[in-house]
């Protein structure tokens, strides 16, 4: 097919069996009138009847040239107006997003008609681009359909446009365009839109348009007069009845096959007509000064030449080119509605009402924990349901180490939780399995690599490697990874060398440097050292490991930083499982695992949805712990909320632990994972916790508070202040403003919390809020949203505490000095050689995750306050090279936690009759 000459130069042709795709860039900007206009005249007649009103002879027809010549003037304008305002848009549009694209997509049946050489035309002059879909002649309506809803799914296109016989166009088809992309406004939405004066919610129909745009063009008004629409059926004879009569005009509407035809048109002012008529209109038939539109060439392809004798096509005025200039700037009105949406735009949220009770009957801050999770559902209950602003929370799913130990259950607690409870604490859509499924696997595969390696022949692996299947062998792809890592580039299993052969089957795995562990997400102390493959079936290659808790995984870390499913893909296969005896890593690329782990984790790499007892969003994906890994919910998670509230609105994400810890691992590792910038830090305090750290005595799970955190001691909060001093300085290490929710007990008295809010605010806090919501839910949150609003209003300055060309040791002084307020750092023999090993396989580039206790500032979990003059131990220096970070271990610390004498699990029950959960907080 033969392109006209200005879309021939940009066509691009893409065939699917019987299916042709065509896209066009759009045209050049015309540089003649010629060229802006299309070349089909509009005509008018008036008709003068010298007689009462016979036959075509009966009187003197004259038809009114200089008229003609104006309306026809008077065509052209309107359309090259339309043209240019359409450009005018699409133009603003690119130049404030200039990766947007508009596109108006063609549906044919068969070859290109003048209709549809006219719209291309027309989106040319525009500058839209044009994907024209080509389907044959005698498609049938499922394949019409199956090309609608692919198109309906195509964030590129912004109009869709059927070229069908009128055979296909069926209601079923017109109503499976989606409304906005409906550029002919057809669907029985856009319809029920205009009818109900909705206008601006839909996309007007095109030809119904150029109707009225053509008698706007005339000077005397549309009201009282009449007109008749001869042969229009469905949306369109609805539209134009709608619109003419909203114009004051009366509307009469008439079939071809009419007795009443010829009196209606007598009385007509105005006739619009369409379809195939067997009735011949005679000049006799209209009064003086009648305006006679014809829509059948903005709708059908082609006339025939007995219909236009009919008709006397010189008599009457075509919309064909206002109709697809009208249609281009419905794709351009399309694309910026789609422009809008992509905006911050007020949710429709209908929060649930509470009815807050005193006493508070359900659950109760846990005895450890300050209340971060609760703050966190506070306040997005506030900026939701009371400030009624876009918002979400982003929380970590919790580890049932956690919730049936010493801590319980994470899902915040009193009139500020996250719903379903149970579900939230438990299993939820298993993601934590998930990892442990994938985590062990890799374990199994490292251990069972080893083993086979020292029972077997080069020649042996290879053969069960690369076995002949149905007598042909070949590499699968993540073996063919490999071969490209050795430098061995060759396909064919057959023509490996001997050592080439060697070298691929060998990883050369030494057991005493397998730096990998098997996870369970239980709190387990007798699993911290373990001895594997006693059994005689292995043959004496047994070697000691441990079991770590699931959230402490690398796999867990992964899943938390990743931003995609290819990326993920990428840092499973990056993972460092151990060493080879020459001191080389070996990942589970070579493992030959990554492709098995990403399917395993394929569903987990979803956050899930939940929402908070005022019907808020919250999103919980990810749980890594923050003493031992980042800390910090996903970062999936994170940019989908961003994405969801908008520019104006809210995302609040938890960070585990304190400042010296979750917060400094946010920043310097997940904003840089992420590229996103925070713009206030939320810093949770209570009163308990600073009389402890102002000098305290010890507090126990499971054992009654000591009096000192019931009872009103201004002095014992004085001296714990210098602990909240400290972490207000550490977040102003990054240049963020801060805000103190201070979380309040029934314990505190005014005093205390009036003296904490003092101190707060004169140490640099933005400001210092009490916060109630555990008792009042969002609403005992509100002072707290309205400050958070406020800080975040404030230009950041934003920045990370070391850059990556650091050394590794530099970086963890630098932590470990303007953090923690350590002197200096001290290195075990084992760490300072594992730096250099890091250092030389290209590692000293990765941010540093501390491994430290979250109960003190220090190394030192009984030292409160602000501890000085220490020197932090550091024990041991791992690397999550998939996850992509350092991590040091400081002092003793420990990745697999224990019971206490009195776990959780004590009060947590089930009654079978009603399946009631009780206990699990």
């Amino acid at each position: 097919m033969k392109l006209s000459a200005a879309f021939r130069h940009a066509c691009r042709t893409h065939r699917c069996g019987a299916r042709q795709v065509k896209l066009f860039g759009p045209r050049r900007s015309p540089t003649t009138r010629g060229e802006m206009s299309v070349c089909l005249p509009v005509r008018e007649t008036h008709f003068t009847s010298g007689g009462g009103g016979g036959g075509a002879g009966s009187g003197s027809s004259v038809q009114s040239l200089s008229l003609q010549k104006t309306l026809s003037a008077a065509h052209e304008n309107a359309t090259r107006e339309i043209i240019q305002r359409s450009r005018a848009e699409l133009a603003s549009v690119v130049k404030a997003h200039p990766a947007i694209k508009p596109t108006l997509a063609i549906l044919q049946a068969g070859e290109d008609d003048r209709l549809l050489e006219m719209n291309k035309k027309m989106a040319g002059k525009v500058g839209l681009n044009v994907m024209q879909i080509c389907l044959p002649r005698q498609c049938t309506e499922e394949e019409v359909l199956e090309e609608v809803l692919r198109l309906n799914e195509d964030a590129n296109v912004h109009g869709v446009f059927l070229c069908l016989p009128p055979s296909l166009l069926s209601r079923r088809i017109l109503n499976t365009i989606k409304p906005e992309k409906d550029v002919d406004g057809v669907s029985d939405l856009n319809v029920g839109r205009l009818v109900s004066g909705a206008l601006s919610e839909g996309l007007p129909s095109p030809v119904a348009g150029a109707v009225l745009e053509l008698l706007a063009r005339h000077d005397a008004p549309l009201a009282g007069k009449t007109a008749v629409l001869v042969g229009l059926e469905g949306p369109l004879k609805v539209i134009l009845q709608v619109l003419l009569q909203s114009d004051g005009m009366e509307v009469q509407t008439s079939l071809w096959s009419s007795d009443s035809l010829q009196k209606l048109i007598r009385r007509a002012d105005v006739v619009v007509v369409t379809g195939t008529g067997s009735v011949e209109l005679l000049p006799s038939w209209f009064k003086p000064g009648v305006t006679l539109v014809n829509c059948r060439s903005a709708l059908m392809p082609e006339s025939s030449a007995s219909e236009e004798r009919r008709m006397d096509a010189e008599s009457w005025a075509e919309i064909d080119s206002i109709s697809a200039a009208l249609r281009m700037q419905n794709v351009v009105r399309s694309s910026m509605s789609w422009v809008e949406n992509q905006q911050y735009q007020p949710w429709t949220l209908r929060p649930l009402k509470l009815q807050p009770l005193s006493p508070v009957p359900s659950i109760t801050p846990t005895p450890l924990g300050e209340g971060k999770s609760t703050v966190t559902i506070g306040l997005v209950q506030a900026l939701s349901a009371h400030l009624k602003l876009n918002s979400f929370a982003c929380l970590r799913q919790p580890s049932q180490g956690p919730t049936f130990g010493v801590k319980g259950g994470a899902a915040g607690g009193g009139y500020a939780q996250v719903i379903p409870m149970e579900e939230f604490n438990l299993h939820l859509t298993g993601d934590i399995h998930a990892i442990t499924a994938a985590n062990n696997l890799v374990a199994a595969a490292v251990d069972a690599r080893i083993l086979h390696e020292a029972t077997q022949s080069d020649k042996a692996l290879y053969n069960r490697l690369v076995p002949s299947v149905n007598g042909v062998r070949r590499f699968s792809p993540i073996q063919l990874g490999r071969l490209q890592r050795l430098g061995i580039n060759k396909s064919d299993p057959s023509t490996l060398t001997p050592e080439e052969v060697s070298s691929f089957v060998r990883l050369d795995l030494d057991p005493a440097k397998v730096t990998w562990q098997r996870v369970v997400d239980t709190n387990d102390r007798f699993l911290r050292k373990i001895t594997v493959g006693q059994a005689n079936t292995e043959k004496g290659h047994s070697r000691q490991t441990q079991f770590d808790i699931a959230v402490a995984s690398e796999i867990m870390a992964i899943l938390a930083l990743t931003d995609g499913l290819a990326d993920m893909k990428s840092r499973l296969g990056r993972m460092v499982v151990g060493s080879s005896r020459s001191g080389q890593p070996v990942t589970a690329d070579d493992l030959g695992v990554t492709g098995a782990l990403a399917v395993l984790m394929k569903d987990a790499i979803k956050p899930t949805l939940m929402q908070t007892l005022e019907g808020t969003p919250v999103f919980v994906h990810a749980g890594p712990f923050a003493n031992i890994a980042h800390g910090n919910s996903s970062v999936l998670a994170d940019q989908l909320a961003l994405k969801l509230v908008g520019k104006e609105g809210y995302v609040v994400t938890e960070a585990g632990f304190g400042a010296d810890i979750g917060m400094e691992k946010f920043f310097n590792i997940k904003c840089r994972a992420s590229g996103l910038k925070p713009d206030v830090v939320v810093l949770v305090a209570t009163i308990r916790a600073l009389k402890m750290h102002g000098g305290g005595p010890s507090v126990t799970a499971g054992v009654p508070l000591p009096k000192e955190y019931i009872d009103e001691d201004l002095h014992l909060v004085s001296e714990g202040c210098s602990n909240l001093k400290k972490q207000i300085e550490i977040a102003h290490l990054f240049g963020v403003p801060v805000v103190v929710a201070l979380n309040i007990f029934k314990t505190d008295t005014e005093a205390e919390i009036d003296l904490v809010c003092r101190i707060a605010e004169a140490s640099g806090a933005s400001a210092a809020v009490p916060c109630h919501h555990w008792t009042r839910g969002g609403r005992g949150s509100v002072e707290l949203a309205h400050a958070v609003k406020e800080a975040a209003a404030q230009k950041s300055h934003f920045r990370f505490l070391y850059s990556l060309q650091t050394p590794i040791v530099e970086k963890i002084r630098t932590i470990a000095q303007k953090v923690y307020g350590a002197d200096d750092i001290e290195l075990s023999p084992e760490a300072q050689a594992k730096i250099e090993y890091y250092n030389q396989q290209g590692f000293d580039t990765l941010p540093v995750c501390m491994a430290k206790t979250h109960l003190s500032l220090s190394h030192m979990p009984d030292k409160k306050g602000v501890p000085t003059g220490f020197i932090l131990p550091i024990r041991d220096v791992r690397a999550s090279i998939g996850a992509g970070f350092i991590y040091p271990l400081v002092g003793t610390m420990s990745t697999m936690p224990g019971l206490p004498t009195r776990p959780c699990f004590y009060d947590i029950d089930l009654d079978p009759n009603t399946e009631e959960i009780t206990g699990l907080f």
